[in-house]
């Protein structure tokens, strides 16, 4: 697992790095394979108890400021730290800093009031408890968060949600849900139609219909995505996130930085492919003498990995620190480009891989076939990659004078 970087050296940085890469080494890779055929709950309890040492070396909540509780690294840097526990499938979730939970947190710290931070933040940011976040409908293009069914009317101090979401990952389990639903549909711009309300999942009509099998494997806790069908969920109105109708400018804030530490979990996820693949092709005998390294074919894999991981890479420390720089917004451009970008390479690094290991690749012997069908979904979620690219051609465009409209 490689981290390459022209930024300006950072020696507590490089020093957590480095213990972080010796940590999945010794203390998690080794049980990859035993706990991804035991129950979450069971695999839950067993992580917990290495998380002292993790608080220890600094890399608990690594993405949180000082103000906050936490290191105070930089966009740029926890980029870095999620290339590295994107290593291993339990990575990120030894250091409580997993999807959904970790957007979730930064969402709490910029909106919720202090009695959300006593029920909600606070124990999410110790580690006590799990979040989902529920917002993609079945039946209504997920691209396009305007487009939902789900209604939450307003009545004597309470929401009452009514609706079906699906991919909600992490609902198995979690204690509480953030739920995006339509608290004003006759709102003239579509964009100020929705709100977000903190939802306990314990509260009657929040049912959890099944964890929706990806690839054949339905997954349990944390490494599950739900569908969950609302019914009359009673929830008080100061529970709302912020201001009402505002819930998608608050999805947008929450997806910038997301994407920064997705796209750098799949480059640490490249790498330990990377790592695989060349394992194989150098001890892998096609014949008497013979290595499958020492094909042309193969090695033209290799070579092209490596190329575009370190690109990939380059691009999304770019994107983070223009972040870091300049903001969001100003760095949208970087952002669309990236997570189709990354996404796309991620694919070709893991197929390569699988393709090197032959039969043994695609089966659960090795971790390659459970990153494939977790990551397929990477060029889908959080916008397909068309969207983004669409999305960055009509931005260039506009540059050039051409106002591009949408059919």
């Amino acid at each position: 697992m490689n981290t390459i970087s022209t930024l300006p050296e950072n020696n507590q940085l490089n020093d957590l790095l480095i213990n972080l890469n010796d940590f999945l080494k010794k203390e998690i890779i080794p049980h990859e394979q035993r706990w991804l055929k035991m129950p979450w709950i069971e695999v839950e309890k067993e992580i917990r108890t290495k998380r002292d040492f993790l608080k220890e070396i600094g890399a608990w909540n690594p993405y949180l400021s000082k103000h906050h509780g936490g290191p105070g690294y930089t966009l740029t840097e926890v980029a870095q730290i999620s290339e590295v526990l994107g290593g291993s499938f339990f990575g990120h979730f030894s250091c409580n800093c997993q999807a959904p939970d970790a957007g979730n947190i930064e969402l709490l710290l910029q909106y919720a009031n202090d009695e959300q931070k006593e029920k909600y933040l606070f124990p999410l940011l110790n580690g006590e408890i799990r979040s989902c976040f529920s917002m993609t409908e079945p039946d209504n293009a997920g691209s396009n968060p305007i487009l939902l069914n789900t209604l939450a009317s307003k009545e004597k101090g309470h929401y009452f949600i009514n609706g079906r979401k699906w991919f909600t990952t992490a609902a198995d389990g979690a204690s509480f849900a953030i739920v995006m639903a339509v608290t004003d549909p006759e709102a003239e711009n579509p964009y100020q139609r929705a709100s977000m309300l903190l939802t306990p999942t314990n509260t009657p009509g929040f049912n959890l219909v099944r964890n929706i099998p990806i690839m054949g494997h339905a997954g349990t806790g944390w490494a599950s995505h739900g569908e969950i069908i609302y019914e009359m969920v009673k929830v008080p109105e100061k529970d709302l996130i912020g201001p009402e109708n505002q819930g998608f400018k608050l999805a947008q804030e929450r997806l910038g930085p997301g994407r920064i530490h997705h796209c750098m979990r799949w480059i640490g996820i490249c790498e330990r492919a990377f790592d695989l693949m060349c394992h194989r092709a150098a001890t892998r005998k096609t014949g008497v003498k013979s290595f499958l390294g020492e094909k042309q074919m193969v090695q033209e894999m290799i070579a092209d990995s490596r190329a575009e991981i370190n690109a990939a890479r380059l691009m999304v420390l770019n994107a983070a620190e223009k972040m870091d720089n300049l903001g969001q917004k100003a760095a949208a451009l970087e952002i669309s480009t990236i997570k189709f970008f990354v996404a796309g390479i991620l694919h070709k690094v893991l197929d390569r891989a699988i393709q090197i290991h032959g039969a043994l690749g695609v089966t659960d012997d090795t971790i390659l076939a459970l990153y494939y069908r977790e990551e397929r979904g990477a060029r889908i979620y959080d916008g397909p990659d068309e969207v983004h690219k669409a999305s960055l051609a009509r931005k260039i465009l506009q540059q050039y004078g051409l106002k591009v409209h949408n059919d």
